[in-house]
């Protein structure tokens, strides 16, 4: 079939139509170099001038655009999150109320521990499980709505909360089937070295065995840097550019390993690294925050306690206790704030694409 096209003028969209047309409205002087088109499978509207299909022999010589810093990409991630708050905390509110409602009906209790099951306890057990699924079955619309409300967002043009789930919930199959291989890569090749070194564990101290533990703990480190790298871009390239979930992969491989000719500040492994290494920071600062009585209580459990029943009976017991209003705020903070890191990968994304096309 022949590429499709949709043609934006003035807030008005016209189409679909084939390439051949889009020549025609040009030798007519319909198209001109101002006004937006997009592939039909694509989200983003870009300038017609840019492509080369219609406007070859108008197209100046590419000037290379100034790259923002990492600081003016961050600086650029929260304005773009304090100007369309409203939309991201929707977003946010799709995967944390499940949530949240799963937490709040779990059983506070063994629901084994008596002779018979408690109806009530199992229907407890059963309406957090579908809030459970219904979290994950939101993610994928969460990630699709951060790249198409960022886009929007960042361009200054007006979206609605309805446009904007509409439109995330048709990225819903790609982002989900996409969800599912990069999560499942960074699961299976995390799980599956700490499954070997258990089990070398269990085997007794060796010399060998403890050097088999280092470099399966090396690879692991490995492994993992590989697919951040591989993966760094995924999401962009499945929605805003709108591309098929194995040229998505491809892509992002492409880029995430690109920019070898640039100090290696300014490659975007690297930025995407320090954006991620920020967040995990933040994440990491407010659990210790929330959670540092447990800890506390840890050390000195894991320094006096002589038996491991009394210790983990301690440790259980004080992680059962409800969590304070500290715990509360920061917890609330760390949600309202997740929309930010996929803002900052746009917004990266952005930067390193400046003068390419799609």
């Amino acid at each position: 079939m022949a590429e499709q096209w949709m043609v934006r003028v003035q807030d008005h969209e016209y189409g679909p139509v084939d390439t051949d047309t889009l020549l025609e409205w040009k030798a007519e002087g319909r198209l001109i170099r101002e006004n937006e088109i997009r592939r039909v499978e694509a989200d983003r509207w870009v300038p017609a001038g840019q492509f080369p299909e219609f406007f070859a022999d108008e197209i100046p010589p590419p000037i290379p655009p100034p790259r923002r810093t990492l600081v003016q990409i961050i600086a650029e991630s929260f304005r773009i999150y304090v100007r369309g708050f409203r939309l991201f905390l929707v977003l946010t509110l799709l995967t944390a109320l499940p949530s949240f409602c799963a937490q709040l009906s779990a059983p506070t209790h063994d629901i084994t521990s008596g002779t018979s099951l408690d109806p009530g306890a199992a229907l407890a057990v059963l309406f957090s499980f579908a809030m459970l699924v219904l979290g994950l079955a939101m993610w994928p619309v969460f990630i699709a709505g951060i790249q198409i409300a960022t886009t929007e967002v960042s361009a200054g043009r007006s979206l609605s909360i309805f446009d904007l789930l509409r439109r995330a919930l048709a990225y819903w199959p790609r982002v989900a089937a996409l969800c599912l291989y990069v999560y499942g890569s960074y699961l299976l090749w995390t799980l599956l070295p700490v499954v070997v070194i258990l089990v070398i564990a269990l085997g007794g101290p060796s010399l060998i065995g403890a050097l088999l533990e280092l470099v399966l703990l090396v690879f692991q480190v490995w492994i993992t840097a590989r697919l951040f790298r591989n993966f760094l871009f995924w999401q962009q390239f499945a929605v805003i550019t709108g591309l098929d979930v194995t040229s998505s992969l491809r892509e992002s491989r492409e880029l995430g390993n690109s920019g070898g000719y640039l100090p290696w500040y300014s490659r975007p492994l690297w930025r995407g690294a320090v954006l991620a290494s920020i967040w995990c920071a933040f994440a990491l600062a407010v659990w210790l925050v929330s959670e540092w009585p447990t800890v506390q209580l840890y050390f000195e459990q894991i320094t006096t306690q002589q038996d491991p029943q009394q210790l983990f009976q301690s440790l259980s017991a004080a992680s059962a206790k409800s969590p304070g209003p500290l715990s509360i705020a920061l917890g609330l903070v760390q949600i309202i704030l997740r929309p930010w890191l996929g803002i900052s990968f746009v917004v990266l994304f952005f930067d390193t694409t400046a003068g390419r096309k799609y």
